[in-house]
């Protein structure tokens, strides 16, 4: 259908106006009553829509074939069944060796967690408020981030000796870099017009930093938060497979390598279990609680 033009007295062309189309009127279908719309959810269904429910039938699942694979591969030594392993654990923790070890391992990381978050606070303070901070924090991180904490391990016996402060000073290493990366990341996605606002408000500074970026980018944060502890956990495990903390008092990395030269490897596979259920604790427990208090809630993701 073409475009409908007018003409005026002497002939010209006018107003090109809209081409007329019919008007017409749908009636709604009728509603069927054989569909039930307020039908009840069947038991399954309630259960199956739980979270924990799900993660926890899957455990379920991977235990299963464990304890079939292991049945089936005969060998305690290369691969122990999932009753000895949950045996192992039980009587370890019982016992209260594997407890104090677990508490000795969290103990350390805290310790180095903490500072390394400390730490990477100022820095990215520091490169969000003045331009040299920023060039020393993109220079720091372009030269260290790529360096595996592990490997200073060597160097940090050397300058302090066999013990904790050694551990804590690669778990600084291996938390600074991440967690200042995300949050600078997180503090530069901010929008310029909550930027105008608070400077609108005369905030400068850490006032500023603190009223401001801090909430807009704490996703970031968080998940910077959140890699830096992985990042920390499983240096800290590694670390003490080797060096342990201070031989007997040792944690968990500690208690692996005992119980593999003892050939225990039922303890082993505990030790292994306890590294991963703090993990999930702390993942699915700790930063979850943290999320669903702050940007859940805030709407700030989904």
């Amino acid at each position: 259908m073409t475009t409908a033009e007018t003409f005026d007295a002497q002939g010209t062309p006018g107003r090109r106006e809209p081409p007329r189309r019919p008007e017409f009127e749908r009636e709604p279908k009728p509603f069927d009553d054989r569909v039930d719309v307020a039908r009840p959810l069947t038991l399954w269904e309630r259960v199956s829509e739980i979270t924990l429910v799900r993660r926890l039938t899957i455990l379920v699942i991977l235990a299963g074939v464990w304890q079939l694979y292991a049945l089936w591969v005969n060998n305690s030594l290369m691969l122990p069944t999932f009753g000895a392993t949950a045996e192992a654990f039980w009587r370890e923790f019982t016992e209260g060796r594997l407890l104090a070890m677990a508490w000795s391992s969290i103990g350390v990381l805290l310790k180095g967690y903490l500072i390394g978050v400390a730490v990477a606070a100022i820095l990215t303070s520091l490169a969000v408020s003045t331009r040299i901070g920023n060039d020393f924090l993109a220079t720091l991180t372009s030269m260290f981030n790529p360096l595996p904490a592990i490997a200073l391990l060597p160097l940090a016996l050397l300058w302090f000796g066999l013990g904790e402060t050694s551990l804590i000073f690669v778990l600084v290493h291996a938390v600074l870099w991440p967690l200042a990366l995300n949050t600078l990341s997180g503090f530069t996605s901010v929008s310029e017009t909550m930027r105008m606002c608070g400077r609108n408000y005369g905030l400068r500074g850490l006032f500023y930093v603190m009223r401001i970026l801090i909430p807009a980018a704490l996703p970031s944060i968080l998940t910077g938060l959140k890699i830096a502890w992985a990042f920390a956990w499983r240096t800290l495990i590694a670390a003490e497979l080797v060096f342990g903390v201070s031989s007997s008092s040792g944690g968990l990395g500690w208690f692996i390598f005992v119980s593999k030269n003892e050939l225990l490897i039922a303890n082993v596979f505990a030790g292994l279990g306890t590294v991963i259920l703090i993990g999930l604790i702390v993942e699915n427990v700790i930063f979850r609680v943290l999320e669903d208090h702050t940007v859940r809630k805030w709407g700030m993701v989904r």
